[in-house]
């Protein structure tokens, strides 16, 4: 097939390659379908250098399709079916995609988003119509094999997603540098190639992705769930030896709340390694965590936008709580000032990337977008504040955009949602500044409550009095709303635009 697992298949054929809730698929019967994928998306006209984008769940399918695609030279964005047909359109047009496949689940958004797009777009569903393309299709090694790329998208936290491309690695290279990238990402996290992969979370996002679809080209077998579900994934994580999982914050706070007799029932014995990503794990749940399944957590700061800036195993976190580890062998970190120069171990400024090998990012169709990232050329920021110890671990304070200047004072929400979250009553917390008629802003913080707790005056003086007790007064939360849920995506992190931009409605921002 697609020669990067061309071995896999003649030699572990017969052998799980893929488990998602519809059932299991070979090392060889995944070949075939690849091979038929791409013979079929040539012969319907589809040629190398095409931007192909996938709407689809966790299932099979995503994987033997953006195989086939990483194989014929195309260019592949994921797209998330969290999206609304507008954003989705979007995605098709700013692409330049010719043609979506799209799982049947979502049907009915890719058909809205396609009407919705100015030009023709093929469409392909992932139903009988699909099956009948395989079918028809030869199952014989396509020719001319290149190098594919996949084009992730940003999460739109900040406004409309923007596709993310590498200059490292463009379409139609030989199909061994993808090979190597793949064998070099999962030597470089501590994956277990002959073991077994879990993610739950979304693959088009691109922490899954790296930890799920990039191991599974290395050779691992994978378990991809379309859904998380706390007591699933401990029965998987046993009863199918799960060697590698990837989750973000979120997930261990729900697995934490399953019931005392369920957690203790959990062996977990198979696990060698545990990565995490995404969002800032509160302190207090990874520790957790550790103490429940031992020193397997393993933490990466990245960014799609940027790539995978730090790392730090359990043991290192134990030691510099709160830490997102210490520059990656492929990219350095650095903290800079508003001018660009490096600061001190210790001071607060931005936090920068810059590639060991020379690479780069630009963001597709966006020439502005890519200027205002870089700080220099070949030193990308994604918007983060933080600072470096004297060991070089980093720190993370919060995003550019989220902090808040009052009285020409920098808060930075992050810390104070740490405070927040210490309390026993809180569940979840976002702070972000209001306008202030005399200070410009003003802290304020939506809290999600436990259940049984008043969300009233009283709860609210106490979590001001909670905050005092490690946070400056000026730093202290001067008003608290308490919703039901948070705007979070499904990777963690929190959208406070959803939040902020209600209270700033007629005023003229002050930062």
């Amino acid at each position: 097939m697609a020669r990067l697992s061309a071995a896999l298949a003649a030699s572990r054929g017969d052998e799980t390659a893929i488990i998602d809730d519809d059932g299991t698929v070979t090392w060889s019967a995944f070949d075939e379908r690849v091979n038929r994928c791409l013979n079929g998306l040539r012969d319907r006209g589809h040629q190398a250098g095409a931007t192909v984008a996938v709407l689809c769940g966790n299932r099979s399918e995503f994987l033997e399709i953006t195989g086939a695609l990483f194989h014929g030279g195309y260019l592949y964005p994921p797209v998330n079916w969290h999206f609304t047909p507008p954003e989705v359109a979007h995605i098709l047009t700013d692409s330049g995609a010719s043609l979506l496949i799209a799982d049947d689940q979502y049907l009915d958004l890719a058909l809205a988003a396609v009407a919705l797009c100015d030009r023709s777009i093929d469409l392909i569903v992932l139903d009988d119509r699909y099956e009948q393309l395989l079918a028809d299709s030869s199952p014989t090694e396509p020719d001319d094999q290149s190098l594919g790329a996949v084009m992730m998208y940003t999460s739109g936290t900040t406004g409309r997603p923007r596709g993310v491309r590498s200059t490292r690695m463009g379409l139609g290279a030989d199909i061994e540098l993808g090979q190597l990238a793949a064998q070099g990402y999962t030597t470089l996290f501590g994956i277990d190639t002959s073991g077994r992969t879990l993610v739950t979370a979304p693959l088009f996002h691109g922490g899954p992705y790296l930890f799920g679809a990039v191991p599974f080209a290395a050779g691992c077998s994978i378990v991809v769930r379309r859904r998380f579900e706390p007591a699933a994934v401990l029965r998987d994580i046993d009863e199918l030896g799960i060697t590698n999982a990837y989750f973000v914050p979120t997930h261990f706070t729900r697995l934490l709340r399953l019931p005392d007799e369920m957690k203790a029932a959990f062996s977990g014995a198979s696990l060698h390694t545990v990565w995490h990503t995404a969002a800032p794990c509160p302190p207090q749940v990874k520790r957790q965590m550790i103490e429940w399944w031992g020193p397997v957590l393993h933490e990466t700061y990245a960014a799609s936008d940027a790539g995978v800036g730090t790392v730090i195993s359990s043991s290192e976190w134990s030691a510099k709580p709160g830490s997102v580890g210490r520059s990656s062998p492929l990219t350095e970190i650095l903290i800079v000032d508003e001018n660009g120069d490096q600061l001190a171990p210790g001071v607060t400024g931005r936090v920068c990337f810059k590639n060991r090998f020379g690479g780069d990012v630009r963001y597709h169709n966006d020439t502005a977008k890519t200027a205002e990232a870089h700080v220099a050329p070949g030193i990308v920021t994604v918007g983060d504040v933080g600072y470096l110890d004297e060991d070089g671990y980093l720190f993370l304070s919060d995003r550019r955009i989220d902090m808040i200047i009052s009285g020409g004072v920098n808060i930075y929400p992050a810390e104070i949602e740490a405070s927040l979250m210490s309390h026993p009553s809180v569940l979840d917390a976002a702070v972000f500044g209001i306008p202030d008629a005399e200070f410009g802003e003003q802290v304020k913080a939506a809290v999600l409550l436990a259940d049984g707790v008043a969300p009233d005056v009283g709860t609210a003086d106490e979590l001001r009095r909670h905050c005092r007790t490690s946070l400056a007064r000026y730093k202290v939360p001067k008003s608290f709303d308490f919703p039901d849920s948070l705007p979070r995506t499904e990777t963690g992190k929190l959208v406070k635009r959803v939040l902020r931009d209600p209270y700033w409605v007629g005023h003229q921002r002050q930062i």
